[in-house]
């Protein structure tokens, strides 16, 4: 499936601006998808990282997190909302796959941890949509993002908004908005095991 084209699709069809929680890894990687999504949508960015070490980075990510949103000129506006830093709620779920490679078992479990997250405050929240800023990474895989994306949306009964955001230059555009506002751009994904590797 052409998880962009079907995204695109979804928007040609909404008759009002809609509420959408956007879980964001960080705010390069959340630029373009702000530049994109805020023209149809009435965004607020989920800061749910808790795959991230050490704290200190953590931090640095989302004060570059908010800079963005400083910085950033958005058609509709765009608020933050961000949960506790609880590191250990990503070790629990890594447990028994820390020898993993990056892109394995390991990372299909952050994802799902942070995409269910995502759900469950959209649900109890009352947001009509939710996605992820993951899928603008050429490291990430879009359909496994998309897959869990689907399942966790059927299993709270609100809808997912499916993506592929490095298609279109995405990527490119994200690379291109952090130099503009001279955003952080980190090295590693976020948790020990990829620093390490």
């Amino acid at each position: 499936m052409n998880f962009q084209l079907e995204q695109e699709n979804i928007i040609s069809k909404l008759d009002h601006v809609p509420t959408l929680l956007l879980h964001s890894c960080c705010g390069p990687c959340s630029s373009h998808c702000l530049e994109v999504l805020s023209k149809h949508f009435s965004v607020t960015v989920l800061w749910y990282n808790p795959n991230i070490q050490p704290a200190e980075e953590f931090n640095l990510r989302l004060q570059n997190q908010e800079k963005l949103l400083k910085s950033l000129q958005t058609q509709n506006p765009v608020k933050l909302l961000v949960t506790d830093y609880n590191p250990n709620e990503f070790f629990e779920v890594a447990n028994g796959l820390e020898e993993e490679k990056e892109g394995g078992a390991r990372c299909e479990k952050c994802f799902r941890l942070r995409l269910e997250k995502t759900a469950q405050i959209a649900k109890e929240s009352g947001f009509e949509f939710f996605t992820t800023t993951l899928t603008v990474s050429p490291h990430k895989n879009a359909e496994l993002l998309n897959q869990l994306g689907y399942e966790i949306a059927e299993k709270y009964g609100i809808n997912f908004l499916p993506a592929d955001f490095k298609k279109k230059n995405g990527y490119k555009r994200s690379i291109e908005l952090s130099k503009q506002f001279d955003l952080y751009r980190q090295n590693y994904c976020g948790c020990v095991y990829s620093k390490w590797e």
